[in-house]
């Protein structure tokens, strides 16, 4: 897989791993009740959604550029598996293992990724320092990109490393996240921006798994 492919299939991922991990309530401690309150009703909302489909554009910017890099994609998840569609790859990750399928090679790198190995790039750092707690600050009321209003919290890790800060937009009548922005202390800043969301796509446990006859002719790449 080519460097810049690479970076963009590993930010994207690690942004669903930050949206995971986000969803499913992991340890995030809160300056103000109101913060976490939505963070909390975020949670629940993902725990009792029965699988989500959503479609959204993510956004690059390095520090001191008016243009950035932007692609769109979807996304369908279920607890802690997902399938990820980009412009340059397929991903299905089942919880445990990642195919990510690249078609210009014709090829399927097959891993069970760890924190360490989604460091590659910066927002993957999120998938570990998210586990070591934020702090959650309540930041007022704003209208989504989508036209509905929505609350804004910021996440501020308690230790110091690579990501300055976290942004989310939630909606206030969903509870779903409407907007993900990663900022990190070499000045890049990743988006997530969801422009639309389903709930109740309860795909069966192998609808997450790379299925090798419907790709017969793919070289399989085991990196584990």
């Amino acid at each position: 897989m080519r460097r810049e492919h690479k970076i963009r299939v590993w930010r994207c991922i690690a942004f669903v791993g930050l949206f995971l991990c986000f969803l499913l309530g992991l340890g995030v401690g809160a300056h103000a009740q109101n913060a976490n309150d939505i963070l909390g009703k975020a949670a629940a909302a993902y725990e009792n959604s029965n699988g989500i489909s959503a479609s959204f554009t993510m956004f690059t910017r390095s520090a001191g550029q008016n243009a950035g890099e932007s692609f769109e994609g979807t996304i369908q998840m279920k607890g802690d598996k997902f399938t990820l569609v980009t412009p340059d790859a397929l991903t299905w990750f089942n919880g445990t293992t990642q195919w990510t399928y690249v078609e210009r090679n014709d090829e399927v790198n097959v891993t069970n990724p760890t924190g360490e190995e989604l460091q590659f790039t910066n927002p993957a750092l999120l998938l570990n320092s998210y586990k070591k707690g934020f702090t959650a600050a309540y930041k007022g009321e704003s209208t989504a990109p989508n036209g509905k209003a929505a609350y804004d919290v910021e996440l501020t890790p308690k230790k110091k490393g690579d990501i300055v800060k976290v942004e989310l937009q939630i909606e206030k009548y969903s509870n779903f996240p409407a907007r993900i922005t990663v900022t990190s202390k070499n000045g890049v800043s990743s988006t997530i921006q969801i422009s639309q969301l389903k709930t109740g796509i309860n795909q069966p446990d192998r609808f997450f798994v790379f299925n090798e006859g419907d790709y017969p002719d793919v070289e399989v790449i085991d990196l584990r």
